[in-house]
């Protein structure tokens, strides 16, 4: 059997959690080769087990290179190890209290190593994830590398899952769509988001930029949104620090978004070292989909 067909044979026992991205009419796989749903919007399965449910063309910066060095940092680097085990406790916490299977959507996911991760350390038979992000090419990594998991194309503002169809909502350095969120989350479901704190990947910065406003960061307004829309239950804060080698240092430098516009003389005296500490502060939010009696959301989703 064909990596297409067994991600669509994975899909079809999920199914239920599917909705058309263009008319949010339920989806069924049809021959193991496509989703289709009641109108006959179809969504065919790529060679490597994805599906592409984007409704419209989008142009990213997220290249094949820098997920390669992404997945280096996350699979092979031990930079994240202390955020996957933090976000697995609180999850198998919260699973505690569920007698079903868990859907962990992973929003905005990249090449998938993350949500890897901590599905490798929640180690429960009952959990899937799923898997989605705009980059095709990210995608398409997730696909070729993790094949227990689904992987989706898709817009974070229209994803293509279904009403209350997550238990678990992740979003790791990444925006956010919460209305979107709060459309495909169960009542009393978990939204964990990661966001940096002033000293993530400081020493970075400090080399890149010589503008101070751009050497730390400040994540008051994000922590503000997200209460407004989720009930927060609890606020982790992980900072350490950890050496990395001169390969490391430049898969980190390639990785991040940080470098984009950054000089190149900024980035070779980064990625020059032989080694260099790396700072992780980072807050691990975590919150309810609170309902009230009446059936009202809790909180008011706005942007």
């Amino acid at each position: 059997m064909t990596s297409k067909e067994k991600s669509a044979e994975l899909v079809n026992k999920y199914v239920h959690v599917f909705s058309c991205p263009i008319c949010k009419s339920p989806m069924k796989v049809t021959h193991l080769k496509s989703l289709v749903c009641l109108n006959n919007h179809t969504f065919d399965f790529a060679k490597q087990g994805y599906v592409n449910m984007l409704t419209r063309s989008t142009n990213s910066h997220y290249n094949r290179e820098l997920f390669k060095a992404r997945h280096q940092i996350i699979m092979e680097s031990g930079l994240h190890v202390l955020l996957h085990e933090k976000i697995s406790e609180v999850i198998n916490e919260h699973m505690n209290a569920i007698n079903e299977e868990i859907l962990i959507l992973d929003a905005g996911c990249g090449e998938g190593s993350h949500l890897q991760r901590i599905l490798d350390e929640c180690n429960n038979e009952t959990v899937i994830g799923v898997g989605i992000d705009i980059s095709k090419e990210g995608i398409r990594m997730a696909a070729s590398n993790y094949k227990d998991s689904i992987w989706l194309v898709g817009d974070l503002a229209n994803s293509p899952l279904a009403v209350q169809s997550c238990q678990v909502i992740l979003n790791i350095l990444s925006p956010a769509n919460y209305k979107d969120f709060r459309r495909i989350l169960v009542p009393d479901g978990l939204v964990i988001k990661v966001v940096p704190r002033s000293n993530y990947l400081k020493e970075l910065r400090e080399t890149l930029f010589d503008d101070t406003d751009k050497k730390s960061y400040k994540n008051d307004e994000t922590v503000s949104l997200f209460k407004k829309h989720f009930h927060l239950v609890d606020i982790f804060n992980l900072r350490y620090t950890q050496e990395l080698t001169q390969t490391e240092l430049t898969n980190l430098a390639q990785m991040s978004p940080l470098a984009w516009n950054s000089k190149k003389e900024h980035i070779d005296h980064f990625t020059n070292q032989d080694t260099s500490e790396i700072t992780i502060d980072l807050d691990i939010l975590v919150g309810i989909n609170k309902l009230t009696k009446g059936g009202r959301e809790y909180g008011k989703c706005m942007y």
